[in-house]
């Protein structure tokens, strides 16, 4: 269809520069003695300049449907707020340059005119781009907080008062292949919108495309994962379209989205979690949340363990607890299978986790 569009407009071009100047052309070159007359009118130029861009059409009308179609889809995946923000600065630019080519549409020699396209081009463009860029300052003016007149509102007024503004739950692809989120959702712990980036979704298929079976399976894992997130209706995810042809990391794309939007970046990964700090970008860390929640055990308490494989060290022997913590049990490689009493000696706080030491308490008592 807008392929037919573009010829037509082509035509009625041509069309009209026949009209106009091929009367004009036979005079100058002194052709309108041999040739007839019919053909120095107005009408016959029209559809001799209407054939020859109809030609001429088929020579570029398929690389102008192309360069429309790529400009489109970038268009599409654009955020609405660049989109937004562009077009307004767009406008301005126009308006002021339309002001400006006014008292310049007086000069002579056809001056004013060139010197108003420029204008046009000029403005809309500068305009064009002081929009798009300046974007995030602009949003933040409406985020400013209002401030309350009455100082002499209690607390429950004020509460009243706060804002209604959540951030955006910006999730990578980490945490999605992880799993835990989806229960952390459904526990109502996170608020607003979980937002996942298209780019995290690429990322996501590759993965599950991978020819590695690992990789494969930990990539339909965090799809299934997603699926059933959006499937919860009491969950509002939202599918971010934009991307950062400019970035080529996914962690890279996903601190600048946090930027732009306000949002903050869920994830377990620990280098990620640096960036965004180092970044003054706002974190979520599901691996801290699970350290925060793990039940507290001190030196000198009692657990019941099941001693499942030898430690790294000699004698030793390794459990976990129900949450996934590891618990190295001393001279327990003889109990390796069995379900045992142990004292807890020591708790070691790590960046990866917590890790308990205990020793069996039938050793305790023989002791």
């Amino acid at each position: 269809m807008i392929k037919r569009v573009i010829q037509l407009f082509f035509v009625l071009i041509g069309g009209t520069l026949g009209f106009v100047y091929l009367p004009k052309i036979i005079f100058l070159l002194n052709l309108g003695s041999g040739t007839p007359g019919w053909l120095s009118s107005p009408f016959a130029g029209m559809v001799v300049g209407g054939v020859i861009m109809a030609f001429l059409s088929f020579l570029f009308v398929d690389s102008l449907v192309h360069l429309i179609k790529a400009f489109e889809d970038r268009i599409i995946k654009a955020p609405v707020t660049d989109v937004l923000f562009g077009t307004l600065g767009l406008g301005l630019g126009l308006v002021i340059a339309f002001l400006i080519q006014l008292p310049l549409s007086s000069l002579p020699g056809g001056i004013g005119t060139i010197l108003g396209i420029f204008i046009y081009i000029f403005l809309g463009y500068f305009f064009f781009q002081v929009g798009f860029k300046k974007r995030d300052e602009l949003i933040s003016l409406f985020r400013l907080p209002s401030k309350t007149k009455d100082k002499k509102k209690d607390l429950s007024a004020e509460n009243t008062q706060a804002t209604d503004y959540i951030p955006y739950k910006i999730f990578d692809t980490s945490v999605i292949i992880d799993g835990r989120i989806a229960d952390i959702c459904q526990t109502r712990f996170l608020e607003g919108t979980m937002v996942i980036p298209h780019f995290v979704l690429e990322e996501l298929q590759h993965i599950a495309d991978s020819s590695d079976v690992l990789k494969r399976n930990r990539g339909r894992r965090g799809l299934d994962i997603l699926n059933k997130i959006q499937k919860d209706h009491s969950i509002h995810v939202d599918l971010y379209e934009g991307d950062y042809d400019d970035i080529t990391e996914v962690d890279s794309k996903l601190v600048r989205l946090a930027k732009e939007i306000g949002g903050i970046v869920v994830t377990n990964d620990f280098n990620l979690n640096k960036v965004c700090e180092f970044q003054k970008v706002p974190v979520l860390n599901i691996n801290d949340l699970a350290n925060a929640v793990k039940p507290v055990v001190l030196p000198g308490e009692e657990l019941r363990v099941q001693v499942i494989k030898d430690g790294k060290e000699q004698n030793q022997g390794v459990g976990y607890l129900d949450d996934g913590t590891m618990i190295v049990v001393e001279e327990g490689h003889r109990y390796i299978g069995k379900t045992i009493d142990v004292i807890i000696t020591s708790v070691l706080q790590t960046s990866a986790g917590r890790m308990i030491f205990a020793k069996p308490k039938l050793l305790e008592k023989a002791l």
